[in-house]
């Protein structure tokens, strides 16, 4: 506005009337308010920005990619791009100001799609709306706005209730990421991580075992892998042991506790992961202890690992096979170091002890009473062969020192190398017998003999031929007169017959002379005149 001077004196007095702004700028300023309101507005809502590095943008859009926690929208896609190297792909994204937990520096991003895998299949919403980028959020007290992003989903879930463990393996065999964790045949966990240990003589696994699950390992627990088939062939017969299709196919892990404990591991305590299940269940080994064997004999089929046994237990392996060369006496001796564990052979013993001296006391004594390892042959196709200890009453005498280290173990040859001995002994004298000249004898007996069955043949047989003839006609003539209507055999009925009544005839003239013997002087008398004298 602006003051109004007084005119000049002489000058005429012009009022002037004061003019309002048009009511056409309360569009614009409205405008304007709502404008810096909404700008306001979103200024307070809006969360952290942060940038997610990806191998690659598959199934990725910016602007309409959501970022999802536990299927909630937290964030969207702003922006794609490429970075500087070209090696990879930068995604930015706008968090929620409530999403300001997912900036911990161990916050884990991944992209959630159709995934097929031995552990099964996930992602299969994601068909009909698309795929999404998946978060975790950390623990970290320290924040970041740039992360590397997972290629695939992690396997736990922070906030998953449960308890992670070490175990310890020499090698990884068939586990991989999300292989299963069994107790009983049910799975409660699975495969988090894997590490190959800083020697690298070893891997260093982590599983997750759900709750209420993760009570029932403490500190008796003992793991395997349970991965593939378990077939053992002994003398309870045939046996199959596999926990299901997806172990054989993706590996798993199994664990037991042998001993009852009712007080639980704390989390990531430490495990040792057995090979099967019979070595995890299997009492503790303790120390080994070192015994050295000297073989003159060739030991083919003789591997590293090969087992060591006593009486038919095992109670070792074999750590390596060598030649050792004796410049002086010219030989060379197979030497083998084998593993001995003590325990196996006196399991009274503690598990905290260490009875080798005990176990040296009886060898020493042992080998007195003909105690000596042999090579032995394990499978007759494959000619695999192993070291069993056992006793020889007739072996000869060694010598057995128990200070020496290592302690060196007599030896004695291998039953299938004797037996390939008397083999050569058999042969040896097979090949002094003159064959030759029991063949010439033979072929002059047989020449005789030859000539013998032609002589046989041309004047035996002809008049034995004859001789057989006549003996029929005989026998013919035989039978002719043997007919019943022969007059011989009627002559000689008729005799027979005259024979009967003379039999007849004496029989009664017997009867008679037993009945009266007087008669012999006074003759026989009538039946009439016996009547009168009858009293």
């Amino acid at each position: 506005m602006t003051e109004t001077l007084p005119p000049p004196p002489g000058e005429p007095r012009i009022a002037t009337r004061r003019r309002l702004p048009s009511a056409i700028w309360i569009v614009p300023l409205l405008a304007l308010l709502i404008g810096l309101s909404m700008l306001v507005h979103a200024w307070l809502s809006a969360g952290p920005e942060i940038v997610v590095s990806f191998q690659s943008a598959t199934g990725l859009e910016a602007g309409k990619t959501p970022v999802k926690y536990k299927d909630v929208v937290i964030g969207l896609v702003k922006r794609i791009e490429l970075n500087d190297d070209q090696s990879a792909v930068l995604v930015t994204i706008d968090l929620d100001k409530n999403a300001k937990n997912f900036t911990r520096a161990d916050s884990r991003y991944w992209v959630v799609r159709p995934r097929i895998g031995m552990g099964g299949v996930s992602g299969i919403d994601t068909l009909f709306s698309g795929a999404y980028i998946g978060v975790d959020s950390g623990h970290d007290a320290a924040r970041r706005d740039r992360f590397t992003g997972l290629e695939t989903p992690p396997t736990i879930i922070n906030g998953t209730p449960g308890k992670a463990f070490i175990l310890h393996a020499p090698a990884l065999g068939s586990l991989d990421i999300g292989s299963p964790v069994y107790y009983r045949n049910i799975q409660v966990g699975q495969l988090a991580s894997y590490l190959l240990d800083a020697d690298g003589q070893g891997v260093t696994l982590r599983i997750f075992v759900r709750a209420p699950y993760h009570r029932l390992v403490s500190s008796a627990t003992h793991f395997w892998n349970a991965s593939g088939v378990d077939l053992s062939l002994n003398a309870d017969g045939l046996k199959l042991q596999t926990q299901s299709v997806a172990t054989m196919l993706a590996g798993g892990i199994a664990f037991d506790t042998v001993l009852g404990n009712d007080t639980a591991s704390p989390p990531l305590a430490s495990y040792d992961l057995a090979s099967d299940r019979q070595s995890a269940l299997a009492p503790p080994d303790g120390d080994p202890m070192l015994l050295r064997l000297k073989f003159d004999q060739a030991l083919r089929g003789l591997a590293v690992n090969a087992p060591v046994e006593f009486r038919g237990i095992d109670i070792g392996k074999v750590q390596s096979v060598h030649v050792e060369v004796d410049p002086v006496s010219h030989r060379y001796p197979v030497v083998v170091d084998a593993l001995v564990y003590p325990r196996r052979i006196d399991h009274s013993q503690p598990a905290n002890t260490d009875p080798a001296n005990k176990v040296l006391t009886f060898l020493h004594g042992m080998v007195a009473q003909g105690l000596r390892a042999q090579a032995r042959s394990g499978n007759l196709l494959t000619g695999q062969l192993y070291i069993a200890f056992d006793f020889f009453p007739s072996a000869p005498k060694a010598d057995f020192d128990p200070n020496s280290r290592p302690v060196s173990l007599p030896t004695i040859a291998g039953g299938f190398d004797q037996l390939q001995e008397q083999m050569a002994g058999i042969v040896g004298k097979l090949n002094k017998v003159p064959f030759d000249t029991i063949a010439r004898h033979l072929d002059d007996n047989l020449v005789a003999l030859h000539q013998t069955l032609h002589q046989v043949n041309g004047q035996v047989l002809p008049a034995a031929r004859d001789t057989l003839g006549s003996a029929r006609q005989t026998l013919d003539s035989a039978n002719n007169a043997l007919a019943p209507d022969a007059p011989l055999q009627q002559n000689l009925n008729q005799t027979l017959l005259e024979l009967q009544r003379s039999a007849r005839s004496l029989r009664g003239l017997t009867d008679q002379l037993n009945a009266h013997p007087e008669a012999l002087i006074r003759g026989r008398q009538d039946s009439g005149e016996k009547q009168e004298r009858t009293p």
